[in-house]
């Protein structure tokens, strides 16, 4: 029986999962959450295989119950998203199982263990539960921060607006007491016009790299700022 021989080779299984799953990784150490869940994710074939052999369930072509009420989906949904949190792919997601279900086969190939065709539809089933809830949990959770992302980025043009309103609005007035001739384009009026214009490009300066990152936006052109002619 496969669980059986998955069970007595445990630890030398995890040991070799993990290998195959660090080659996808830059450091060559997987995350955390997926060396946590290798071992989970066998300890979780291992009971699949025993339940299926104790009730004598066969899979057929007809629908399978959501992997989300599974214990496998479960877990695979927390590590998709907290993989996506962590900034991995979802190319890695998707191997990351594909390497464990290959690790498992070929371990048992190289000891001779054969295993029944009903057992390998349970091991790619389980796969495929695996691969559909992480997947899912790992787009529902970039959908999510793309959400927030775009929340702040509406709050920040908000108040970007609104300061530039102000200071367009001080600088209207004080433009305005200048036009009546009654003071001096030299006088302290003048001076707070020419400090409110700076106030405001100073603002723009401010905000715009920003913007420009929750967007992803950028520019070809120089950002160094213009000086203003005296």
């Amino acid at each position: 029986m496969l669980h059986e021989f998955l069970t007595g080779n445990f630890n030398t299984l995890a040991d070799s999962c993990r290998v195959r799953v660090a080659k996808r990784y830059a450091s060559s150490v997987p995350p955390p959450v997926v060396d946590r869940g290798i071992p989970q994710f066998l300890n979780q074939l291992i009971g699949t295989l025993q339940a299926e052999q104790r009730t004598t369930v066969r899979v057929t072509s007809e629908p399978q119950p959501s992997p989300a009420f599974t214990p496998i989906g479960r877990s695979a949904t927390i590590q998709g998203a907290e993989l996506l949190r962590q900034g991995y792919s979802v190319d890695q997601v998707v191997h990351y199982y594909g390497d464990v279900c290959q690790t498992v086969t070929d371990l048992a190939v190289s000891h001779g263990v054969p295993i029944s065709t009903d057992e390998f539809r349970t091991l790619n089933r389980c796969l495929d539960e695996a691969i559909a809830d992480a997947v899912t949990a790992f787009v529902e959770e970039e959908e999510s921060a793309m959400v927030e992302q775009a929340s702040d980025l509406h709050q920040r043009l908000g108040a970007l607006a609104e300061d530039q309103r102000r200071l367009v609005d001080i600088a209207l007035q004080t433009f305005t007491a200048l036009q009546t001739g009654k003071v001096a384009f030299s006088g302290a009026t003048a001076g707070a016009l020419v400090n409110i214009l700076k106030e405001l490009r100073e603002l723009i300066e401010r905000t715009l790299p920003e913007i420009r990152l929750l967007t992803g936006m950028t520019s070809s052109k120089a950002e160094t700022p213009r000086k203003p002619q005296q």
